[in-house]
């Protein structure tokens, strides 16, 4: 369940004050449910209107009492001030005829698009730290950026926008790009206030000139200072979310900076103060990470991962394929493809599981040798693979985010 706290500031601020109103269903009447002031249906929703101040603590009342939020939005404040309040819709006369409930949205509770390229939050920079050990190839970043002063909201699997500062070719301003978030809801700081990404800076020879380019948000990124301002849009998407299963199989395929909305979904389940402030999920199931990498200098968050790995054995799996370094069975490089086609067999016995979710983030180039390896796994079982995965995307298991 989304469950974010006040994301910094407080009702004296321009984000506490705030107003949002939750569109909830499923309420059960009960002693504490006597106590409120709006109606209990047995069907239908119930809108509450909440202080911004307060939407931690009315969230996990409204656990408590059974319901499920199926949306948030906030009130808003133009038509308030203009004296029309829209915090709550009109009642529905339900004695002329039956309710009719439509079914809710997958993930409507889910935050989308808060800050837009038109008015984009505006963060500050806490923190850039390199990733990339010495030895390895290129600059990737830990950058942490403090949202104190903005309405920002997300959840793992999410991405954000940036917008970087300057112009382009043509004077206009640069247009966004979307990066992965790399931390848990609760940010790095677990104080709510704080997004993380992990960003490698794009580089590359001109076709034509032979030119090294550089990517222009990626490098504004890599590089910026440490108390620097940045603009930030999102969060967006769904694809890549987690589910609520704390008994769930989750396999992830990811390259480089594919690893970042992994990190935010191992950070939730397995980080000792993340399972303080997460008490509906206790992670409980099996987490399997296959890390494509070229060098081992390049093991972003290496440490962290290897000291999880063997704190948690029975929980937690880590497979590296480090192209430069290990050969696969033909003799070549080790790329993350070849590692799936070597754990086939299990990799398959475990997506017939129906809370098996398999996500896979990185280089586009990844995905067609790892179709290829788990079909042939597939064909061995007497099962077409791309019914077979089809049939699994259907079913909100198989997540993929490449580029």
């Amino acid at each position: 369940m989304y469950n974010p706290s006040a994301i910094g500031g407080n009702a004296t601020t321009s984000a506490g004050s705030r107003v949002y109103v939750y569109e909830v269903q499923g309420l059960r009447q009960n002693a504490e449910t006597d106590k409120t002031n709006y109606p209990i249906r047995q069907s239908g929703s119930v809108f509450i209107t909440v202080p911004y101040s307060r939407m931690n603590q009315e969230m996990q009342r409204i656990t408590r009492m059974g319901g499920k939020i199926v949306s948030i939005r906030p009130v808003d404040e133009t038509a308030t001030a203009n004296g029309s309040s829209q915090s709550q819709p009109k009642a529905v006369d339900t004695a002329k005829k039956p309710m009719t409930q439509a079914k809710p949205k997958a993930h409507a509770d889910v935050p989308v698009n808060i800050y837009k390229p038109k008015n984009p939050g505006i963060g500050k920079v806490i923190s850039n730290e390199p990733l990339v050990d010495k030895g390895g190839i290129g600059i990737v970043q830990h950058i942490t950026i403090d949202l104190s002063d903005t309405d920002y909201q997300y959840v793992e699997g999410q991405s954000a926008g940036i917008i970087p500062d300057g112009t382009d070719e043509n004077g206009k301003p640069h247009k966004l790009r979307l990066y992965s978030i790399a931390s848990t809801r609760h940010g790095d700081h677990m104080d709510d206030k704080t997004v993380s990404l992990c960003v490698r800076e794009l580089e590359y020879k001109h076709p034509e000139t032979g030119e090294t380019v550089y990517g222009t948000c990626s490098s504004y990124l890599c590089h910026i200072d440490k108390g620097a301002e940045v603009k930030v849009t999102g969060p967006v998407g769904k694809e890549m979310l987690l589910p609520d299963d704390p008994d769930a199989t989750i396999i992830m395929l990811a390259t480089g900076t594919g690893i970042a909305p992994f990190r935010a979904y191992l950070k939730r389940m397995f980080d000792q103060q993340e399972k303080v402030a997460n008490p509906d999920y206790q992670f409980k199931g099996l987490a399997w990470l296959i890390f494509g990498i070229p060098v081992t200098p390049n093991i972003l968050y290496k440490e962290w991962l290897e000291g999880m790995q063997s704190e948690y054995p029975d929980h937690f799996r880590l497979t590296y394929a480090i192209s430069r370094e290990q050969q696969n069975p033909d003799g070549g490089r080790m790329y993350i493809q070849h590692r799936v086609a070597e754990h086939s067999a299990e990799l398959w016995e475990l997506i017939q599981k129906p809370n098996t979710h398999t996500y896979m983030c990185g280089l586009k180039g990844m995905e067609d040798g790892i179709d290829e390896a788990l079909a042939a796994e597939a064909e061995k079982n007497g099962v077409n693979w791309d019914e077979f995965r089809k049939q699994m995307k259907k079913d909100g298991r198989w997540h993929v985010e490449t580029y």
